[in-house]
């Protein structure tokens, strides 16, 4: 069993790996076709949307953009994606028309035959998410992230706060549905206040945990090898478990 740290950085030599080992019959956490599902922000979310799961109003583009069909569709103020990115990079929030019109022309400029992503931007409470652990079909936990720079990304590795949040039963249905809707066993599940409930913002395949452990007291990387073991045993497989830099053998 290969327990894997690949997320939206994978390129397709690490994912022909986890390939050659699935076809050998080696059990892989998570499944190749699950990190490359994730690793396209939109594919992503056309999984969630399939099993009608709650999620910002999204559009793919390319140039030239339409920005009276942007305005229509998504509205202002809107977030703009790369379609792969993490830790908050690539992500850009456009105001106004005039402010996007602006950004569209610089990105053109740099590479005019890349595509983005429009979202529309959800501000019940700005500069704050959830992070939702979800492991073998459970929840872990979930932490409160809050930017501490006025940006609306709220991100740890970008300096944001971190606090232990009480998971509700709305909270544990959506993060494990998503996590299930990209075929994941061991998911970071990003969510937005959204109202009265929630929005699925992203799915994660290797999230970051540090952050996650120091707001909530949780061990996650106990909780990690605690779940291989159960597929161990369940399999009666011997396994390789790669926890993120580090490599744990066990026999």
């Amino acid at each position: 069993m290969l327990l894997t740290r690949t997320g939206s950085g994978t390129d397709y030599f690490s994912l022909a790996i986890l390939r050659q080992l699935e076809q050998l019959d080696v059990a892989v956490i998570n499944p190749s076709g699950a990190v490359e599902a994730v690793k396209d922000k939109l594919y992503a979310h056309q999984l969630l949307a399939q099993r009608n799961l709650p999620i910002p109003r999204t559009m793919l583009v390319r140039f030239p953009v339409n920005l009276e069909l942007v305005a229509a569709q998504i509205g202002f103020p809107c977030v703009v994606k790369l379609l792969v990115g993490s830790y908050g990079d690539g992500i850009v929030l456009s105001q106004d028309p005039r402010s996007f019109q602006d950004l569209m022309e610089l990105v053109s400029a740099l590479d005019r035959s890349q595509s983005l992503i429009l979202q529309q931007y959800i501000d019940t409470r700005p500069g704050q998410d959830l992070r939702v652990f979800v492991i073998g079909g459970r929840v872990l936990g979930a932490m409160l992230r809050r930017s501490t720079d006025g940006s609306f990304k709220a991100n740890i590795s970008r300096g944001g706060d971190g606090e232990a949040f009480a998971i509700t039963p709305a909270i544990e249905q959506l993060a494990l549905a998503s996590a299930a809707a990209v075929q994941l066993d061991i998911a970071g599940v990003d969510l937005l206040f959204d109202g009265d409930g929630y929005s699925v913002c992203e799915v994660n395949s290797a999230p970051g945990f540090c952050g996650f452990e120091a707001a909530t007291g949780l061990n996650v990387a106990r909780a990690v090898l605690e779940h291989c073991q159960a597929r161990q045993q369940k399999q009666g497989e011997s396994y390789v478990v790669r926890a993120p830099r580090e490599l744990v053998q066990s026999q």
